[in-house]
Order: C-alpha cells, then sequence, then structure tokens
C-alpha cells in the first residue's frame, strides 16, 4: 500500500514541481499583501458607497423632512391660541381656518379633545362636529399622548389619504387633548428626489411604531413587494444597521437604507437596486481581490516553468533519452552533443558524448577478442572431437580384427566411452555460449548411438525417453554424460522380457525436480528371477561419476524392473540461474533501437 501511493507521489520529485513549489512560497507574501490590501480597498469602496447611499436617500427624504418639521412647528405653536378659544368653538375654527389658508400647505387642521368629539376644526361648518373617537388615531393618542406622525388612508373630512401631526395639548399640567395637522401623501410624495439617475429607486417613509407613512408608489401592494422579506420595519430600527442587502419581498436582491427624516418620530427607508446602488461593481471587485493575486501566481508559475523548460527541462529530456538508448544498446554513434543548450548542460552533454565514443571503441574491442577466442576455443573443441572419433574409429577397427567374443566386448565398452567424449565436444563447438552446455540434447544423442548400434545388433529392445530441457557447466556436463553412457549401457545389457512374449524395454529421463536440482533415472525391464550385481568396470565408473556430480545415486528392483536413479545439485551458470533453458543475452551492442530501458 506504501508503495503504491509513493508510487502515485513520484511526479512530486520533479525538477518543475519542486520549482514550482518554491516559487510559489515565493510569491506567497507578495500575494497576501495584495489580497489584504484589495480586500482593504474594496470595503473601504463599498463603505464609501453605503454612505453615499445614505446620504442620497436622505436628500430625496429633505423635502418631506422640511414639511413634517414645520407641521411639528406649527401644531405646537397653535396650542396657546387654541387654549384661548376653547370655549368658543366658531372662534377657534375660524383661527384654524385663517392658518391653513394662509399657510397653503396643510390640508385640515383641529383641536382633538379627550372624548374624540371635534369641534374646533378648519373643516367646513356643515362637517362639524366630527366624532374621532372610535379612530385608530384616537385610540393611539390615548394609549401614548405624545407627540407623534401617523397615516390615515381615509381622511374624515378629505376624504383623501393624509399625514397627520399630532401635538399633546396640556392645560396646568393637564392633558385637555391634541392639536392635529394633517398632509396629503400626494405632497409629501411629490418631496421625493428621485431625479438624479436613480432608475428603480424607491422611497418609503415609516414612524416609530412602524407603520408607513408615505411611499413613491400608490398601491400598497407595489411598496410592499420593495420591502426586506420576513422582515418588519421596526425591526429595522432595532438592527441599528443603516446599510444592508437582502431579498425583497418579490424576490429581488436589493439595497436598503434607513435614515431619520425626524428624529424618533419619522424614518425614511432607501430600496435600491444593486446595479442603481453600485454595491454590485464593489462584489466583483472583491472577487477579483481574490482572483487577482491567483491569476498572478499562475502567470508567474507558467512563465517559470515555461523558461525552466526552454532552458533546462527539455535538454534534460533530450539528455536523458540519449542515456537510455546508449543504454539499452543504441551504440551505432556516440550520441551527438547539444547545441542550443546552456554551457552548463552541454559540458555535460559533451562529457556524456566523449564518455560514450570511448564505451563504443572499447566494447568494439573486448567484443572483437571475445569473438577471436570464441573461434579459437571452438576449433579447439572441433579437434578434440575429431581426435576422439578417430580414436574411436581405430579402436572399432581393431576390434574387428578380434575374434575373441570378450576382446571385442571390453573395445566396444571402450568406444562407447570415447563416442560419449566426442558427442561432448561437438556439442561444445557448436554451442552458442562455450560456459553451458545442454545436457537433454547431450543425453539424446548418447541414447540415440547406443540405441542404433543394438538395433544394429538385431536385438529386439524397446527404448523410451523423457528428457527435458537442462543447462550444465561443461563440468557437469561430462561426468554426467558418461554416467548416462554407462548406465544406460548396462540398462541394454540386462534388459530382459518381464514376461513370456513381451520384449524387454529401457527408460531414460531427465528432469529438474526442484529448482537448483536434477534427477536422472534410466529403468530396465527385468525377469522375474533376475539378479543383478554392480561389481564391474561400470559401475565402478557409475560410482566416480555420481562423486564428481556430488550427487546421491539409488539403484535396485521394483516390481520385475531395475531402477538406478541420481539427484544431484545444478552449479550456477554465467547466466546467474542454474539449470533449465538458457536465458537468451543479447549484447548491447545488438539491442533493437528504440527499445525501452
Amino acid at each position: 500500500m506504501l508503495r503504491r501511493i509513493t508510487d502515485r507521489l513520484d511526479f512530486t520529485r520533479r525538477l518543475g514541481f519542486r520549482l514550482g513549489g518554491l516559487l510559489s512560497v515565493a510569491i506567497l507574501p507578495i500575494g497576501l499583501i495584495s489580497l489584504v490590501q484589495n480586500l482593504h480597498l474594496s470595503r473601504e469602496a463599498e463603505r464609501s458607497a453605503e454612505i453615499a447611499l445614505l446620504g442620497r436617500t436622505a436628500s430625496a427624504a429633505a423635502g418631506e423632512r422640511a414639511l413634517l418639521q414645520s407641521a411639528l412647528g406649527s401644531a405646537d405653536a397653535l396650542g396657546p391660541a387654541v387654549l384661548e378659544s376653547l370655549d368658543r368653538p366658531e372662534v377657534c375654527s375660524q383661527l384654524l381656518r385663517n392658518f391653513v389658508q394662509r399657510s397653503g400647505t396643510y390640508r385640515q387642521a383641529a383641536y382633538v379633545p379627550l372624548d374624540g368629539i371635534v369641534e374646533c376644526t378648519s373643516a367646513d361648518s356643515a362637517d362639524v362636529p366630527i366624532d374621532l373617537s372610535d379612530t385608530d388615531l384616537m385610540r393611539q393618542f390615548l394609549q401614548s399622548p405624545v407627540t407623534a406622525v401617523t397615516a390615515m388612508s381615509y381622511g374624515p373630512v378629505s376624504r383623501q389619504p393624509v399625514v397627520v401631526v399630532m401635538q399633546p395639548l396640556y392645560r396646568d399640567r393637564d392633558l385637555i387633548g391634541m392639536t392635529a395637522l394633517s398632509l396629503t401623501q400626494e405632497l409629501l410624495r411629490s418631496t421625493h428626489a428621485m431625479d438624479f439617475g436613480t432608475d428603480g429607486a424607491r422611497i418609503l417613509t415609516f414612524n416609530s411604531r412602524g407603520e408607513v407613512l408615505n411611499a413613491d408608489v400608490t398601491d400598497r401592494g407595489d411598496f410592499q413587494a420593495l420591502l426586506p422579506k420576513g422582515r418588519s420595519l421596526i425591526s429595522l430600527l432595532d438592527d441599528g444597521k443603516p446599510t444592508f442587502r437582502a431579498t425583497a419581498n418579490n424576490g429581488e436582491t436589493r439595497v436598503f437604507t434607513v435614515v431619520p427624516v425626524v428624529p424618533s418620530l419619522v424614518y425614511a427607508l432607501g430600496s435600491w437596486s444593486p446595479k442603481t446602488a453600485g454595491i454590485g461593481v464593489f462584489q466583483v471587485s472583491r472577487f477579483g481581490a481574490v482572483l487577482l493575486p491567483v491569476a498572478l501566481w499562475i502567470v508567474s508559475l507558467a512563465v517559470a516553468y515555461f523558461a525552466v523548460f526552454r532552458l533546462v527541462l527539455r535538454h534534460i529530456t533530450v539528455l536523458r533519452g540519449q542515456m537510455r538508448r546508449f543504454a539499452i544498446g543504441n551504440r551505432d554513434t556516440a550520441p551527438p552533443v547539444l547545441e542550443d543548450a546552456p554551457t552548463e548542460i552541454a559540458d555535460v552533454s559533451q562529457t556524456f558524448h566523449n564518455m560514450a565514443r570511448i564505451l563504443i571503441r572499447d566494447e568494439e574491442a573486448m567484443e572483437q577478442a571475445v569473438a577471436e577466442k570464441t573461434v579459437l576455443l571452438k576449433e579447439v573443441h572441433h579437434r578434440v572431437k575429431n581426435n576422439l572419433q578417430l580414436i574411436a574409429s581405430i579402436i572399432n577397427m581393431q576390434s574387428r580384427l578380434i575374434d575373441d567374443p570378450d576382446a571385442k566386448r571390453v573395445l566396444r565398452s571402450v568406444q562407447d566411452r570415447v563416442a560419449a567424449l566426442a558427442t561432448i565436444y561437438r556439442n561444445l563447438y557448436q554451442a552458442e555460449q562455450l560456459d553451458a552446455v545442454e545436457a537433454d540434447r547431450l543425453i539424446t544423442d548418447i541414447v540415440t548411438q547406443l540405441v542404433t548400434a543394438t538395433q544394429v545388433s538385431g536385438r529386439d529392445l524397446r527404448v523410451e525417453t523423457d528428457i527435458q530441457p537442462l543447462t550444465m557447466l561443461p563440468d557437469q556436463a561430462v561426468p554426467l554424460t558418461l554416467l548416462t553412457t554407462e548406465a544406460f549401457t548396462n540398462a541394454i545389457k540386462y534388459a530382459r522380457a518381464p514376461a513370456e512374449g513381451e520384449a524387454p524395454w529401457v527408460r531414460v529421463s531427465l528432469s529438474q525436480p526442484t529448482p537448483g536440482h536434477g534427477l536422472l533415472e534410466i529403468v530396465n525391464s527385468a525377469a522375474p528371477t533376475q539378479d543383478k550385481k554392480g561389481t564391474g568396470l561400470g559401475s565402478q565408473l557409475i560410482e566416480a561419476f555420481s562423486m564428481q556430480l556430488e550427487g546421491e545415486i539409488t539403484a535396485g528392483f521394483e516390481n520385475d524392473a531395475y531402477r538406478l536413479s541420481l539427484y544431484f545439485k545444478l552449479a550456477l551458470t554465467s547466466f546467474g540461474h542454474s539449470g533449465g533453458s538458457p536465458r537468451q543475452v543479447v549484447l548491447t551492442s545488438a539491442a533493437r533501437a528504440g527499445s525501452r530501458h
């Protein structure tokens, strides 16, 4: 598991990755400073925009502020005059009518006693008295007899939506009623200064109770759609946030500002679209404050990587490819020197070029020397084989001149041993590798030669072989071959029919039961009453050859058969392993071009 994770993280060891990491650490302080400064500037700009919105909202409600403050002052100033004429309703009413006519601003003026029956009013005498005892206006005043500004959707005299300014009236510290002035909502709405490129902006005024006094739209549903969703007007005063962003009731995200028109009495709520307010630009700038350092980091890494790739990595890649191709055997010519590389890399390339040229020269000299030695050694083996064959032919000629059967048999055994040695040397000079012999091929040749001689003698014998590939050193192949010759000769000699009507047989097998060990078995059929004693020269030679192989030899009768087994240890060949098929080794100079290392 750890090895798999390490392999996946191998890219972290590359020069480009490490350079990017170091450059990132170097750029990090500059990027953080830039990020902090950009965010600070963005917050400052957004704060300035919020202050500007507050000023624009206050400016838009400035006309309404002047009217309401004037109405509050007028209502307070009318109090003493009303007190003097309370006992004379006609005089009081005429006083209020004259005031309304002279001002030209107010819709109605009245003195409202605590019982709600109005007799002192600027309305026509036909409308007097006016009963306000069962109105919300009267109930609110009785609950909280303080200076207040409220709205009536239907004025009792004007029959129009009006805003009423109320001032409590006291006589000798006793509350006796209030003076009230009404202004039309249309007049207050006309004072909203929304002519400075504020498309989509709306101004709404409300009192300290959260009641809407006036709005830029006449339909109540229209201005409700522009209020913050799920929030009351009273909660906007409690938050203490003069500017905030929220979702309006119509689902649109808007910017809201709250400014006092008449402190503690009337407030103005500005509802602005983000485009008109300019807040969206600052949101983009805040995003840009983060994006700019990131873009700077990416561009810096790209430029640095391109520079390193152009100056270093591409040359190292080419040089690495040359080294790999040289290592797997592409050595026809020395790799070319990198011409347009920096001096340091060009020096490395020149050094590798010189080293490769020297190695190619030395390798060619070594291969030529090895080839010469191989040819000479094969020639020696060839001549030894010819001499042994000559000796075998001489022995054969000598045996033909002798009539004694025992002498002929002895000469025949000597001839077989010499032929076996000749077979070994024939395989040696025919082998591709002189330090390794294919034992299976040797034994097959020996068995074939002896079987041929047996067939010539006219004897009916069945021979079965199971010889598997096995590679050995010549020092082991020679005693193994000679042991096989002696054992197989004995098996042919003593093979008998196991039963009447059956032909005698001999089985030869060579295998590698375990890595590094070989097993030779020679089995011949035997008669039920046959007795075989290994006291001759062949048995002594078999024992001597097994000792040379450092093997364990067992022999004996098994179920009408005589079995000889040799279990021996295989010596390491030049291929770095013991036994088996020889590994195909190709000189590096002969490796195919384009092979991967």
